[in-house]
């Protein structure tokens, strides 16, 4: 495993290439998502800018598979208000002795979670999107330090344990920082490992390419060829 094998979020380019015009947070406006904001055009792309969060009964979790320039999967957990995003190449695993690499991204607003659709080409991250996996998460007591602080807090040392709940990842899972990114020329990594709980499986992701989406029950081709089909949009 190597850092070779980890994709921006984006795909499409560098954050040092993407647009800076789209915006970050004005006044009033959530800081945390001046990243995501400043990358992208809202004219030019169907995702959602983000309005401030309303947290529900239980913080979500989704998996979205991206079709970018690296074919990848995107982790995000709903944290204060935000989902916290991590880039996983080869897509989470049921089998604890797969231990994926996962690089961290920019935060999302809430309303990411239900994005599904083909991001123009030119614009960052351009290729197709589906939502593969979504449901709600709870966090588990920590193994270094039973149950110190919030989740947010576990995350930031670095060790988060938290149980899923969705339509097809289920059971306890752990995000574990490896590299901090700290070292010139180093990128901030982390492991996403499965539990050896009795959700436990022997076997990995699916194909991305076969992959169907939770909520359209679409492929990554078929989303492609609808968002063709559509006739353009006029103001």
């Amino acid at each position: 495993m190597n850092g070779d094998d980890a994709t921006h979020d984006g795909g499409g380019r560098d954050a040092s290439s993407a647009p800076s015009v789209a915006g970050g947070a004005g006044p009033g406006e959530d800081y945390r998502l001046a990243d995501y904001r400043g990358k992208r055009h809202f004219d030019r792309t169907g995702e959602p800018r983000g309005e401030p969060g309303v947290p529900g009964e239980a913080p979500c979790f989704v998996v979205q598979i991206h079709d970018a320039r690296r074919m990848h999967f995107d982790f995000r957990l709903e944290v204060d208000g935000v989902l916290k995003s991590w880039s996983v190449p080869k897509g989470p695993s049921a089998d604890p002795r797969d231990k994926r690499l996962a690089v961290p991204t920019e935060d999302h607003p809430l309303d990411y979670r239900e994005f599904e659709g083909v991001i123009a080409r030119g614009e960052y991250g351009a290729g197709t999107v589906i939502v593969w996996d979504q449901g709600t998460y709870r966090p588990l007591p920590g193994k270094r330090r039973e149950g110190a602080g919030s989740f947010a807090e576990a995350l930031e040392g670095g060790h988060a344990s938290f149980w899923l709940d969705g339509a097809k990842l289920h059971g306890g899972y752990a995000l574990i920082r490896f590299r901090t990114g700290e070292e010139a020329g180093d990128r901030e990594s982390w492991l996403l490992v499965k539990e050896n709980d009795d959700r436990a499986a022997a076997h990995g992701a699916p194909d991305p390419l076969r992959a169907r989406s939770v909520r359209s029950g679409r492929t990554l081709g078929q989303v492609a060829a609808d968002a063709r089909d559509d006739p353009p949009r006029t103001s």
